[in-house]
């Protein structure tokens, strides 16, 4: 009989240790080795060391065990260098380590590593990284550069409690506002489109603008009003005073977003808050 009765490497790993436990199994049960080799179509070389991996490992060391290097071999960064450049990407942008643009790519991430550590590494290979490290490419939340956390901190600790306070004694009700400009051209937002092809919107050409004047209450009531004058404080008080939320005869305390546009047409001949109602000044970044 030929030493080489058959070769079962053109099998799939999880039948190649069907096999294998099949074969030792038949040994096990007494069967001779050449007999349980022309069975299954092995070798007899092979039922060896299949035999001799049972009575070292039993079971498990017939088992499918994964191919290939192991992750994390041979990999170009060490450990410390690859920490160093995930921190990078999670706490900078690439203008603040003198790379172009605000938003990271592949691309700027390998040119960041070859800054550092003078290693080129292709774009896949930066993608498998940046995969390995839990990273995944997503669109990003913005905040003002102007965010004073101060004033943040003492608006949630001192300002919007003694608001709250004050509502609760007063009966009254506590809305957030916000002022945004709407054009009749504006399309936002992302749609599907065909690869390669940029979809077209098609809108009007005879541009016009409104502003929307929106407030929302604690208690999760709604106000809102469009007008086509300018965004000025005077033009904001008279608006609310006139709204179905002044209306009631419960007092108002609102909040508005502090904006340049607003701070600039607002002087000091600005006229008082609406009757029965009063108004303060979030800081620059929304609070939670």
């Amino acid at each position: 009989m030929s030493d080489l009765v058959g070769d079962a490497r053109h099998l799939s790993p999880s039948a190649q240790e069907a096999l294998r436990l099949r074969a030792v199994a038949a040994l096990v049960a007494g069967r001779d080795r050449e007999d349980v080799a022309a069975l299954f179509g092995v070798s007899l070389k092979a039922v060896d060391i299949w035999w001799a991996k049972w009575q070292a490992g039993g079971r498990e060391a017939l088992v499918m065990q994964p191919r290939g290097k192991p992750v994390g071999v041979h990999q170009v960064l060490g450990e410390a260098e690859q920490a160093a450049v995930r921190q990078a990407v999670l706490d900078h942008r690439p203008c603040d380590v003198g790379l172009s643009g605000q938003l990271w790519t592949r691309r700027l991430v390998g040119e960041l590593i070859a800054k550092l550590y003078r290693v080129r590494l292709t774009e896949p290979g930066v993608g498998k990284y940046l995969r390995r490290w839990g990273l995944s490419f997503q669109r990003p939340d913005k905040r003002a550069v102007e965010q004073d956390p101060e004033a943040v901190r003492r608006w949630h600790e001192e300002t919007w409690p003694a608001i709250r306070a004050k509502a609760k004694k007063d009966g009254g009700e506590v809305l957030f506002a916000d002022q945004v400009g709407i054009r009749s051209d504006q399309v936002a937002g992302r749609t599907w489109g065909e690869r390669g092809r940029t979809p077209v919107v098609r809108r009007s050409g005879n541009r016009f603008s409104v502003n929307a004047m929106s407030a929302i209450s604690t208690r999760g009531r709604m106000h809102f009003m469009v007008f086509t004058e300018s965004f000025t404080a005077e033009g904001c008080a008279g608006s609310w005073t006139g709204s179905p939320a002044t209306s009631t005869t419960r007092s108002i305390s609102w909040s508005t977003l502090t904006r340049p546009t607003a701070r600039r047409r607002s002087g000091p001949g600005s006229p008082p808050t609406p009757t029965r109602s009063s108004c303060t000044s979030c800081p620059r970044t929304r609070p939670s």
